[in-house]
């Protein structure tokens, strides 16, 4: 089969994806398709012309655009298929706080949060601190800050404008983080992630350095945890419309789980979560990406 392999762009995400790619690559050829390798880098037009001359497409990029739906939209026209979510989910799953309000109206628990588009003047949430501030339409905790004092809200806040984003301030739950992956309709094994080099959080350093973090799957938690989280998990792809795969992550505070966000395009590094997480379930990465083909293609 002829594969278009998406990847790069020039989000704040670009390497992590090229990373990815690299990785897909590989399978894609140990499976026996025809592989094209797309940087986005280089604008749409390419991707138009090539989507009409591929059997499918294998995305491979990690914010926006990609994760916001937006070569989701563009593939649908061209009538291409592709893993994962299309468009619409694609996009309210990776705006926060769109997400965390459709997590709340579902019943899901997540921590209370506010949207901070740009800062005029004085501000200050009305949330106790701690507090998480982030990009609202980021990933791979780039631009994210803990602040522990009113004093240091404003230098979070500008790092985030920085990035041209608009920030999502959310209450901190102390705790103990865990992932859990949706394979077509079938949570995943939970992972639990210990942060190392001393950060106070899961940040990007931790995500890609090679022994950035203890990622122990199975998690380590009683079995009346691990269900209650994917349920959460499965209710969470479900209220945004995911297809295919998703990966929701979550705080524990006293074994009461919050989830923090979904990631319909998780990432496919050699530390990544989800490829961990199939492993334990006898899947190895060359079969977990055929079987997000086959799920692709399935819904055509």
């Amino acid at each position: 089969m002829k594969v278009l392999l998406i990847a790069g762009g020039w989000s704040t995400e670009r390497e992590v994806s090229l990373a990815s790619a690299r990785n897909i690559g590989t399978a894609l050829d140990e499976l026996g398709h025809d592989v094209t390798f797309l940087d986005l880098l280089g604008g749409f037009g390419p991707l138009v012309r090539l989507a009409g001359e591929h059997d499918f497409a294998f995305i491979a990029l990690h914010g926006a655009p990609g994760e916001d739906g937006l070569v989701q939209a563009v593939l649908d026209r061209a009538g291409c298929p592709y893993q994962g979510s299309g468009p619409a989910a694609s996009f309210l799953a990776l705006n926060k706080a769109a997400s965390k309000a459709l997590f709340r109206d579902a019943g899901i628990r997540t921590p209370d949060w506010e949207l901070h588009p740009r800062r005029s003047g004085e501000t200050s949430p009305a949330l106790p601190y701690p507090v998480f501030v982030k990009p609202n339409m980021g990933g791979s905790s780039l631009g994210m800050t803990l602040v522990e004092q009113k004093a240091d809200l404003p230098a979070a806040l500008d790092k985030v404008h920085a990035l041209g984003e608009e920030a999502l301030v959310e209450a901190a739950v102390p705790g103990v983080e865990v992932t859990c992956g949706i394979l077509g309709h079938t949570p995943q094994p939970l992972i639990l992630i210990r942060p190392k080099h001393g950060a106070a959080f899961f940040d990007y350093k931790n995500k890609y350095d090679q022994d950035g973090a203890d990622e122990i799957c199975p998690a380590p938690v009683s079995d009346e945890l691990a269900r209650e989280v994917q349920n959460m998990s499965l209710a969470a792809h479900h209220a945004l419309g995911c297809r295919g795969y998703s990966r929701a992550d979550f705080m524990v505070r006293d074994d009461i789980p919050y989830l923090l966000e979904v990631n319909t395009l998780p990432g496919m590094t050699s530390t990544s979560l989800l490829p961990r997480s199939a492993k334990v379930t006898g899947m190895d990465f060359n079969q977990l990406i055929a079987e997000l083909i086959r799920l692709g293609l399935e819904r055509d």
